[in-house]
This record gives C-alpha cells, structure tokens and sequence, in this order.
C-alpha cells in the first residue's frame, strides 16, 4: 500500500461555513483520512491535511480545489499571507511505501485536470518544477494575486504550465507540486511592531543570507496585536525547530524585544520535536524508540 500526504491551503480562514464546505467535499471521496483544518483569521488561510492512496489523494484534491473556486473570491480576498489563488498550493508528500516520483506523477495528473476542467492557472513547484525557476513557490507567486494578474496575459514567465494564460476570473491561480515534509512554523514577539519582525525574518530565511532551508516573513496578526515571524521549514534535517528559535530569540533581543511564544500550523513529522528536545534536554544517545507511542505503533505495524 502506498500512502500519500496532501496539503492544500484554501485562501478562506474567517468563514467557517466555507471551510466546511470545501473539507466536506475532500472527505467525500471514500478512503480519504482527513487528518487535520488548521484555520488563521489574520492569515485568512486554512490548511487542510489528509491521506490515502494515489488515486484517491488525487481525486479528493481536485474536488477541494473545485469546490473552492465557486467559493472563494480572489477579487475581494485580503490576508496577512501571500496568495495568489482559491485553491493557492497543493502539495503532495510521499509517506508510507510512497515515493516522490510517485507524488510528482499525482501533481501531473491534478494539475492538469485543474487546468483543463475548472480553467484556472497551473503552476508546477518543488520537485515538480520543469524549471529551476518555478522550484520556490515564493518566486512564482511574487507580486501574489494582483500581480500575477497584470503579467500573466503579456510577459512570457508566468505563463502557466497547465490552464489558460488569464487568471481565473474568481479563483486566480494555483500552484501544484511534489514535495518533502514541511513544518509550518509561526514565532510571536511579545511586540506589535511589525517592522522588527520583517527584520528578524530577513536575518534568519535562507534567501536572505539566513538558515538554510528555512522561509520566513514578518506579518502583523491584528486580533492579538502581535508582530509574527511566519516560517516554512521546507527541510528539518538541515534546520531544526530549535535552531531557527534560537536564531530569532538573539534577533529579537537586538531588539530589545522578546519572544511571547510560538505554533505549529497543520501536522509535522515526530522527529521534529525529538530532534527539538534532544537538544534542550541535552539527551545522551536518544532513540526514537524509546517514545512509548512510536514503540507500540511499530511493533503494531509489524
């Protein structure tokens, strides 16, 4: 059996009635496993994340991003996060028996379909990119949905790899890719000036000079009046959780501010947060095996 992640993000996190309706038609496709809805009304975004296997995955994606675009209008959609469509990514993760080829053959199929069945946009990302230049999806979606909309029909990059060269005239456009495990990571300055959180993001993403394999913004979340570092840890095993804390707690200081606390959005693997306490807790020859619940899940599968 093969097992595969998806992990779509819909441009809706204030309407819940709307989120319902778009997680009900993904659950709807029997043999999907919804796993968890992660809603932020600052960001105005919710993640989804489910499995199950290649066919199913890529059905139940499809039908959310359907079920989007008549839901979700880009027009009027404003948001602390970058966007630029409904449905704004869907990436699939190999997990058990899974391969990446396998999650870039099922990124093919609904990009595809997305294209030629709702008209809206495909940009292929990540491991799925025909180019060097559509890898990072922050390079696809810069200038985000008003952007994209002004260039799509005359400049010749962003011409799309599935779907009509026009942005989709409610849901805009979607990028669709394979990819490894992410860890969604947001910090919170004890702070609302979101000047020195824009700064400390610069100081720590990688395409500033910063921590490898680490993507950061500085963004303001109006309902705690809090300035946020919003990150995507695209590889933990070159950044961890805790060194890219680490890292922001001494930005902060600079600052003369302090960190309030911090989340995870959506899943993430346990060795993030063995990884996380073997380096607080300073732990001698630590195992994953010595976690009750992983012991009892591995001896179960066997």
């Amino acid at each position: 059996m093969k097992i595969i992640q998806c992990v779509p993000n819909f441009s809706e996190g204030r309407r819940q009635a709307v989120i319902d309706q778009i997680v009900q038609a993904i659950v709807e496709v029997e043999g999907i496993t919804l796993l968890d809805v992660k809603p932020d009304r600052d960001h105005n975004r919710v993640v989804v994340t489910f499995v199950g296997d290649p066919e199913t995955v890529a059905e139940a994606a499809f039908r959310g991003a359907a079920q989007a675009s008549k839901l979700i209008d880009m027009e009027t959609h404003r948001g602390e996060h970058p966007r630029m469509g409904a449905t704004d990514v869907v990436p699939f993760v190999p997990l058990v028996g899974a391969t990446m080829e396998d999650c870039q053959a099922i990124a093919l199929k609904v990009g595809e379909r997305i294209g030629r069945e709702l008209a809206i946009p495909v940009y292929l990302y990540e491991r799925s990119a025909r180019t060097p230049a559509r890898r990072n999806l922050a390079d696809i979606r810069r200038g985000e949905y008003e952007g994209i909309k002004a260039e799509i029909e005359t400049n010749p990059t962003r011409t799309p790899d599935f779907g009509p060269s026009r942005l989709h005239s409610t849901a805009g456009a979607t990028a669709v890719g394979a990819r490894p495990p992410l860890v969604a990571f947001n910090v919170n300055l004890d702070s609302s000036d979101v000047k020195i959180a824009k700064a400390i993001a610069k100081a720590v993403r990688e395409s500033s000079g910063g921590l490898p394999a680490v993507k950061g913004l500085g963004m303001m979340l109006e309902a705690t009046n809090q300035a946020q570092i919003s990150m995507n840890m695209v590889d933990f095993n070159v950044t961890g959780l805790h060194t890219v804390f680490e890292a922001i707690k001494l930005e902060a200081a600079k600052h003369n501010v302090q960190v309030a606390n911090s989340e995870v959005i959506g899943l993430l693997p346990a060795q993030v947060l063995i990884d996380t306490a073997t380096h607080y807790l300073a732990l001698k020859d630590f195992s994953p095996a010595q976690v009750l619940e992983l012991k009892l899940s591995a001896r179960h599968a066997g």
